[in-house]
């Protein structure tokens, strides 16, 4: 049985395990990874005939939030796709942003649109484009999962109304304007160094030999013989209309935060949820795109549950996977260890996030555990609430391991193997943070001078 620190010496030869079956013996992804969870928990102290209930429960949990959404997300993209309005969108964003350019235009579009939707479900969005303008520009395709993956997660993790910084916001008992204010100013060079020049870096090392074949070639042609040509207003207007939909539900809760109940917030709050966002815009596409589409509309549902099936059960078994690692507790191991460390606060602040988040798989879990035991102390460490705050947000921004189900979402939809995911995804949000960090360290010497620091 593994306890103390032999239960972090498992972990880390069970992600080894992991990486061994899939790349040496080319076992699935998801047969591996519940394999691992499985070993795992016999090994720990989880009594023995709970560790399959437990590996059952994170798999449900997990596609209780993002089930759907792959879903409709793949459902969605599809239509865009093959109505040619993804690539109208490329076409039009390269003659604003030009081919050089085009990077900063998908790191722009990452952070703008993280802000109010959840990276999941903006990941699963824009997919289809980054592959659209990776094919148009010749850039690598590693390049742009690089910037819109990295774009999103940062944002996700510093800027609110996103539930892991707003409960930092509130825990650290930092204003929830300043917080916001100085969570976008700190995000955006963590974009450009972990997702633009790290992206560019990467891509080039990264080839797409084979990634992008000729059905997306395919698609990417907006002037296939029999087709009408879709304008480029409607081609963003049905981007945007999920986003504006999720969006709407935050606009009217801020307006009516003194009265929750009204049947207009509430109204909101359902065609607002993410899942009904996509649900009302697959509809809408099916109607209004049909005259764009030259195929029937049956092929469209085909092609996508052909893709879909693969990452939903995937990125299932990466919440099993991460519900036995968390039911292990290894994160209660590694708080009490880190408590006794003798560091400067907010260096400790971040990587108590890092670590949590790298062990249990979630963003969010993370910086709400770091903030839960740090938060209070602000004043004690001597900080100011606000930087401590966004220190223990820069934590949660990378290292992403196979044990987080958005690993496998981005190496799914961004068509990277699980090792170009390490390199693409974990280590470019690990660059990310640590340049948040490092601004949060400059903001930090300016406190007492600044507004509200």
């Amino acid at each position: 049985m593994l306890a103390g620190n032999t239960l972090i010496f498992g972990f880390v030869i069970a992600l080894i395990l992991l990486f061994v079956l899939i790349i040496r013996f080319k076992w699935d992804a998801f047969i591996s990874l519940l394999v691992v969870a499985l070993g795992l928990g016999f090994l720990s102290a989880i009594p023995v005939k709970e560790v399959p209930g437990i590996m059952a429960s994170g798999f449900g949990s997990t596609l209780a939030g993002v089930g759907i959404l792959i879903g409709l997300g793949i459902i969605f993209g599809q239509f865009l796709a093959s109505s040619g309005a993804i690539s109208k969108i490329a076409t039009s964003m390269l003659k604003v942003f030009g081919v050089k350019k085009s990077p900063y235009a998908i790191a722009l579009t990452s952070i703008t649109v993280s802000i109010p939707v959840f990276f999941d479900a903006a990941f699963i969005i824009l997919h289809k484009l980054i592959q659209n303008i990776s094919i148009k520009t010749k850039i690598s395709l590693a390049t742009f999962v690089a910037i819109l993956s990295i774009g999103l997660i940062t944002a996700h993790s510093l800027i609110i109304p996103t539930p892991g910084p707003l409960v930092v916001a509130d825990q650290t008992g930092s204003d929830i304007g300043i917080f916001l204010f100085y969570g976008l100013l700190v995000s955006i060079p963590g974009v450009l160094v972990g997702g633009v020049i790290y992206g560019k870096y990467i891509g080039r090392r990264i080839t797409d030999d084979g990634r992008l074949d000729g059905s997306d070639m395919l698609e990417a042609d907006s002037s296939l013989p029999g087709r009408k040509e879709i304008s480029t207003a409607l081609s963003f207007g049905m981007l945007a209309l999920p986003i504006v939909l999720i969006l709407s539900n935050t606009f009217i809760n801020l307006i009516f935060r003194d009265n929750p109940q009204h049947s207009i917030p509430l109204f909101f709050s359902v065609i607002g949820d993410k899942n009904v966002a996509l649900l009302i815009s697959v509809i809408v596409a099916m109607f209004v795109l049909r005259p764009y589409i030259e195929e029937e509309t049956k092929s469209v549902f085909a092609k996508a549950f052909d893709q879909s099936g693969a990452v939903i059960l995937i990125t299932g078994a990466g919440g099993a996977f991460g519900k036995v690692v968390q039911e292990t507790g290894i994160g209660d191991l590694i708080i009490s260890m880190m408590q006794g460390l003798n560091m400067p606060a907010l260096l400790l602040a971040f990587l108590f996030a890092q670590i949590l988040r790298a062990s249990l798989g979630s963003a969010t879990v993370a910086l709400v555990t770091t903030s839960a035991i740090m938060g209070p102390l602000a004043l004690e460490l001597g900080v100011s609430p606000v930087v401590l705050g966004l220190a223990i947000c820069a934590g949660g921004v990378g290292l992403s391991l196979p044990n987080d189900s958005g690993f496998w979402v981005v190496s799914k939809f961004g068509r990277l193997s699980m090792t170009e995911t390490l390199k693409v995804w974990s280590i470019g949000g690990f660059l990310s943070g640590v340049t948040v960090l490092l601004f949060i360290y400059v903001l930090s010497l300016f406190q007492g001078v600044l507004p509200g620091l």
